[in-house]
């Protein structure tokens, strides 16, 4: 059995070789690229990305980030592609095709039928020197100079490489489009990017009145009696104009425990937080995640505010719970 430094060090190896693919590839960037992003937006229609075996996998991850950030994409598996999904596509639809050889069988064979489609051929290949090199339209050069693994034989350096390609394409097509944060939300509206983007504070918040409330004079003993009656695990303390004046919430009481017994001797102006980090209540459940967490000292719960005045609490769970 290797040794844990042996293994450590084998997989420091294979990350560097991954990086240095990566790194080798963004200094080759020619041209071609900004054809190719220019080749997929143009086109009024979809996007479809072609691979075999671990390339199929890889255009199956790329088809979908490109179809979430405003690119219809489809992936077809070659195979597939000659036995009816050639259905699928419409005059002029761009194809993707992915191999680090170059010289895959399948890809190759659907090439003379793709042209019969006008169907502009865009090669992210490994080996610019090869059938699919020589025979497409665009060459998109993921060359990988070797594979990570012990044996170099096993898709490693070329896969990450082929994933970080397409990364590439999809972020520079979202750029030229002017593709924002809301047109992202709106292709993922049931999971929590979508929540945090489309959702705001006051949607999923607690109104004051469902809330612990205090006043800087009272005593600890009655806000734990008023927070044991609304468990939301903070307690606001307000002026008579509910003007925010501290924020109190149960990691401060305990702190407090540790030193101090009797309760009715202690007042929450005492150990109240005087200027506590708040959130408006039109602001994105995203910026209430990054106020949140966003910090090396994490909360769980913030007081809203709006126009000087609290109207309620939001709690991390509230974000990541859907109503």
């Amino acid at each position: 059995m290797m040794k844990d430094s042996e293994l450590i060090s084998l997989a420091s190896d294979v990350l560097h070789s991954e990086a240095n693919a990566i790194t080798g590839a963004a200094k080759r960037l020619d041209g071609n690229f900004a054809k190719a992003v220019r080749t997929i937006m143009e086109h009024k229609g979809k996007l479809l990305v072609c691979g075999v075996g671990k390339s199929g996998l890889i255009g199956q991850k790329l088809a979908a980030t490109l179809s979430s950030t405003g690119t219809p994409a489809v992936f077809m598996h070659a195979c597939d592609a000659v036995h009816g999904d050639l259905g699928v596509y419409e005059p002029g639809d761009p194809t993707l095709l992915i191999s680090n050889s170059g010289a895959t069988v399948e890809c190759i064979r659907l090439m003379p039928i793709l042209k019969k489609f006008n169907s502009p051929i865009i090669a992210l290949i490994g080996n610019l020197d090869s059938p699919m090199g020589r025979d497409s339209d665009i060459v998109l050069d993921a060359t990988s100079c070797g594979e990570a693994d012990p044996l170099g034989i096993v898709p490693t350096n070329s896969t990450t490489l082929a994933l970080a390609m397409g990364d590439a394409l999809a972020c520079a097509i979202m750029k030229a489009r002017g593709f924002s944060k809301e047109d992202f939300a709106k292709f993922h509206p049931a999971g929590q990017l979508g929540r945090n983007l489309l959702l705001k504070v006051c949607d999923v918040m607690h109104p004051i009145g469902h809330c612990a409330v205090a006043k800087p004079e009272s005593t600890i003993r009655e806000a734990v009696i008023e927070m044991t009656r609304k468990p939301l695990g903070a307690a606001c303390i307000l002026d008579p104009d509910m003007t925010l004046e501290g924020f109190m919430t149960d990691g401060d009481l305990r702190r407090m425990l540790q030193t101090v017994v009797d309760l009715d001797s202690v007042k929450c102006a005492d150990i109240m937080t005087k200027s506590p980090i708040c959130v408006e209540p039109d602001a994105s459940l995203g910026r209430a995640v990054s106020l949140m967490e966003g910090r090396t000292s994490k909360i769980s719960v913030l007081p809203v505010v709006e126009s000087g005045k609290c109207v309620g609490m939001i709690r991390l769970h509230d974000i990541y719970q859907p109503q």
